[in-house]
């Protein structure tokens, strides 16, 4: 009997020290994996760090915009075209400027979107710095000097940068507002219904009245972005060049599908040939076509009680405002018969009708309004040059360096000649 109990511990204690062996085995093999990971992952962080790749966080989240610029961030953007950007200590993408007004200053202060922004080009091929460039030599300044700043933040519609005129602005005593409006989106940023996403600030008619419905700042989502967790993701996002290499990835893929569905969806027929522009990510095509239904008036409503506010507040601080019109890159193809192709998939009659509604506006509402996308077709079709989009995506997409060059050149020619400067 003690010699049965004796083998039966024996065999407990041999059971036992060989799980005890299993297990440290798969402890080593997943030390060694863990460690194999973590030296690729070092080895990976130093190589990114000695060719200079960098693809940081640009934006932080802003309990009245929705989201910001951060200040003083600086890396590489390669999603469409390359550039080094910096980002300024006022979360401008600028340079720095002083917050009082140089004496013999005029100064434009220009409101937009990613066209403002515009990552995609170095910051002295913007439009806006060239049209600084090209004002220093405008009689009608009388020998002043001219500074413009940059406002823009990309994914911004007309309600966040009136917003943005109203808190941020002003501080800087600007002498001119020019409000940049990207034509294919503005309209439906400024409407929840069309743009679909609860995480900005909208403008709505509330008995006759615009208000702002800043509910967004209620969303789980948001007061999630607000979270110490999500606060160590974005130091952990920071610090990390692999980290940025898959949010990079990660991001053009998310970007390559959006094309891809967008072009699968878009209608064809068997005639059409060229290039699918104007199906790029974030472009609401019905812009192009005049809708009678209350969403899409309710939002071109909206639109236009936001420039008539914009408007007032320059004119209470003895400020000059003014619209200018940009382009879309279908607009402006220099072949026309890829432009017919586009029309007829869609069945628009008028390329140009955002902008004449937009001349409308400003037509009623009595601000000066700079219409860029006619006189850039011409531009493109006598040189036969491509004005939007890099590399294999010439034509579509926001300007290139080219596109910025022209744009630029006509602005400062219209606000030298129009007597806005005076």
């Amino acid at each position: 009997m003690t010699a049965q109990i004796d083998d039966g511990h024996q065999a407990s204690i041999n059971s036992s020290t060989k799980r005890q062996t299993r297990l440290r085995r798969v402890l080593n093999r997943l030390g060694l994996i863990v460690f194999g990971v973590l030296v690729g992952a070092g080895a990976a962080e130093i190589g990114l760090r000695i060719v200079g790749f960098s693809y940081p966080q640009f934006y932080e989240i802003d309990s009245s915009l929705g989201y910001s610029l951060r200040p003083n961030i600086e890396g590489w953007y390669r999603k469409e075209g390359v550039s080094y950007v910096r980002i300024n200590s006022d979360g401008l993408r600028d340079r720095e400027h002083s917050k009082s007004k140089p004496a013999d200053t005029v100064r434009v202060a220009v409101l937009g979107d990613s066209y403002s922004e515009a990552m995609h080009v170095e910051m002295d091929q913007i439009f806006w710095k060239v049209a600084e460039k090209n004002l220093q030599n405008c009689p009608n300044l009388g020998g002043k000097k001219i500074e413009v700043i940059n406002f823009g933040v990309s994914g911004y519609g007309t309600a966040q940068e009136f917003l943005m005129l109203h808190q941020r602005v002003w501080q800087y005593s600007p002498d001119v507002v020019l409000l940049a409006v990207t034509t294919n989106n503005d309209v439906t940023d400024n409407s929840r219904a069309l743009r679909k996403t609860n995480d900005i600030p909208y403008f709505v008619y509330t008995d006759g009245r615009l208000t702002l419905d800043d509910s967004f700042k209620e969303t789980k989502t948001f007061q999630m972005r607000q979270s110490a967790p999500s606060r160590l993701v974005s130091w952990i996002q920071d610090h990390s060049r692999l980290i940025q290499l898959i949010n990079s990835a990660n991001r053009s893929f998310k970007y390559w599908m959006a094309a891809r569905k967008a072009r699968s969806a878009a209608p064809k027929s068997a005639e059409t040939k060229g290039p699918m522009l104007g199906d790029e990510p974030g472009i609401e095509n019905a812009v192009y076509q005049q809708r009678n239904d209350p969403v899409w008036n309710d939002a071109w409503r909206v639109t236009e009680g936001l420039i008539a506010r914009m408007r007032d507040e320059a004119t209470s601080r003895n400020a000059r405002f003014v619209v200018v019109t940009l382009s879309q890159g279908i607009q402006v193809y220099p072949d026309p018969k890829v432009r017919q192709n586009f029309t007829d998939r869609y069945g628009i009659s008028d390329l140009f009708y955002p902008d004449h509604q937009f001349e409308r506006i400003c037509e009623r509402q009595h601000v000066p309004a700079i219409i860029l996308a006619p006189r850039l077709l011409d531009y493109a079709e006598r040189n036969k040059a491509y004005l939007h989009g890099f590399g294999s995506d010439i034509g579509n997409g926001h300007w290139n360096q080219l596109g910025h060059r022209i744009a630029g050149e006509l602005i400062a020619r219209d606000l030298c000649t129009g007597g806005v400067l005076k």
